[in-house]
């Protein structure tokens, strides 16, 4: 299901966004808004809806996602001015947001001893998707004489299919923990209580942080290194593709080994070496020119991303009751998004001044190794947790 649902809400972006934005007239200014409508669900509705899952079950906030990336696709159909494509995009940001941490929560609640290797199975699905969604569409246009109405039902095709197998697979499975539904006072209140005990939990705001280190440094190692290759290096742009399509390839393969290795000798291992082992090759890249060297250094970035969070999502859900399982994975991924967002922005200004990308990868270094201190000194996971 993951797997079919991120393909198709990353076809629906990816390549096609911006020219279908610019063939409905969206202003050269406002194409930054078409591009984020779809993150801001992210950062608001991750956290509620993956709280709300705690109390009235995964299977509702599950299907809903579902629902969402089956008819989302349908409403690009409708779109005959350019901010109505705004609005399309904002309400197909709601399936990724539900969708994602309800699912690391329902996994951890489905396989307590595999948490490490059965979550990371399931991001490594979501990112084959997210691997195979740009040429997929690419291709559609192409033969398509760039028909936007074919390919977006190629997305909702995928995003039925994606519905379908959650209705399959849910519908013979029992809820594992549904907290006892009642009135709307008594929802509100375990709501507020659930965010108030995961946000004053240290351990969970010292993984939370660690994540969204990750997330902002692969937020703009994949934006910039897009620009370093050809512009500085001067890499074609099927070198510059493999370069830096490798850090998923990397992540795909790697995170499912490294969580069952956290599954069995603990996640403080995994998280201190990845840290140190995604931060150091960043700060070798603006140094180096040779491709072969640049696809080893970014190889090994992959590994240590890879090895962080195919830990933090499976650590986060030991530190928290099997009541807020949900809240926790939702404060995990509304962080991660700040962090993922945050990154590109910050090392923009970076970039524009003198040191421009002699500055930019070194300060993604310096925040992944700071982060690998700050988790170091906390003492998290010290111990073996369940």
């Amino acid at each position: 299901m993951g797997l079919f649902a991120i393909l198709s809400s990353t076809m629906s972006k990816n390549p096609v966004l911006k020219p279908f934005s610019l063939s409905l007239g969206t202003p050269t200014d406002l194409t930054g808004f078409v591009a984020a409508a779809s993150t801001i669900p992210g950062i608001l509705i991750s956290l509620p809806a993956a709280s709300l899952s705690d109390i009235y079950g995964r299977k509702k906030f599950l299907l809903a996602a579902g629902f969402v990336f089956a008819s989302a696709p349908l409403l690009y159909l409708l779109i005959t001015v350019w901010w109505q494509l705004i609005i399309v995009r904002f309400y197909h940001g709601f399936a990724t947001a539900i969708f994602v941490p309800v699912a690391e929560a329902s996994i951890a609640e489905l396989f307590p001893a595999k948490r490490g290797e059965r979550i990371s199975f399931f991001s490594s699905a979501t990112h084959v998707g997210r691997l195979i969604a740009p040429g997929l569409g690419g291709y559609i246009l192409l033969v398509t004489t760039d028909n936007f109405h074919v390919l977006y039902l190629s997305v909702a095709v995928v995003g039925v299919t994606a519905l379908i197998m959650g209705l399959s697979f849910l519908t013979g499975r029992k809820q594992p923990t549904v907290i006892q539904q009642g009135n709307t006072k008594e929802v509100a209140r375990r709501l507020f209580r659930g965010w108030g005990t995961v946000a004053r939990s240290r351990g969970v705001l010292v993984v939370s942080f660690v994540q969204a280190c990750q997330y902002y440094a692969y937020g703009a190692t994949e934006f910039f290194l897009a620009g370093y290759l050809p512009e500085v290096v001067h890499l074609d742009k099927f070198l510059t593709g493999v370069i830096v399509m490798s850090i998923i390839g990397v992540v795909i393969f790697a995170r499912p080994y490294v969580g069952r290795f956290s599954d069995k000798f603990g996640r403080r291992i995994p998280i201190l070496i990845g840290c140190v082992v995604s931060g150091l090759p960043l700060l070798a890249i603006p140094f180096v020119t040779d491709f072969w060297v640049l696809l080893l250094l970014v190889v090994v970035y992959g590994f240590g991303f890879a090895a962080v969070t195919a830990s933090t999502p499976a650590l986060i859900s030991e530190l928290v009751s099997k009541e807020s399982i949900g809240t926790s994975m939702g404060f995990l991924d509304t962080i991660m998004d700040v962090g993922q967002t945050l990154g590109p922005v910050i090392s923009g200004f970076i970039l524009a001044t003198n040191l421009q990308y002699y500055g930019v990868f070194p300060s993604l270094t310096f925040v992944l190794l700071f982060s690998c201190i700050v988790f170091a000194l906390s003492g998290v996971a010290k111990a073996r947790i369940r």
